[in-house]
């Protein structure tokens, strides 16, 4: 079994799930349909906790619970354990912890942030493989024209643009939603 453990925790967003190693966070898992659809994903590479978890963990469980919540959190010391991830991914995942809260960047200018003018195709893989989700803010990108593009955690651009909007970014120049998209 691999060494990574794993925990739930409740988030006004739903149950979400943090796994880590010794050398920091290996997933995020945002809340899927249900608690047990959450764990099964982070089941696939880490095993339930079963004994004390890392301050760094539940530091950033916290924070995550908290940008739930509607808070302004700074994921930007978050311990991440970059073992397994290509290169050109972890720069680009470098590059996009830069990117603030209420900040948007296109697949191109991160690419170009990332030192690789012309990867925007290859920063939209990086994105979809993006094993931190929020903490690596993968909802900031967005396609050429400002538009939404893709995103790969349970509920695709309908949690892209929950998570924006939270953030104070709303897709679509800001048109409003009909009542209740995001009840």
């Amino acid at each position: 079994m691999d060494s990574a453990e794993y925990m739930l925790f409740e988030t006004a967003l739903g149950v979400c799930g943090i796994a880590w190693s010794e050398a920091g966070l290996t997933r995020v898992q945002l809340p899927d349909r249900d608690a047990a659809a959450t764990a099964a994903r982070l089941a696939k590479g880490a095993r339930r906790a079963g004994g004390a978890v890392p301050a760094y963990a539940n530091e950033a469980a916290e924070a995550l619970a908290r940008y739930a919540g509607g808070e302004a959190v700074d994921f930007s010391g978050a311990l991440l354990d970059f073992a397994g991830i290509a290169p050109f991914e972890a720069t680009v995942y470098h590059a996009l912890r830069r990117v603030g809260r209420g900040e948007t960047v296109t697949y191109g200018a991160l690419a170009e942030r990332a030192g690789s003018p012309g990867a925007a195709q290859a920063v939209g893989t990086a994105m979809a493989r993006n094993p931190w989700p929020v903490v690596v803010p993968c909802h900031r990108v967005l396609a050429a024209g400002n538009k939404p593009g893709g995103f790969s955690a349970p509920g695709g651009l309908v949690t892209k643009a929950k998570l924006l909007a939270m953030e104070g970014v709303y897709l679509d120049d800001g048109a409003p939603m009909l009542p209740g998209l995001f009840d």
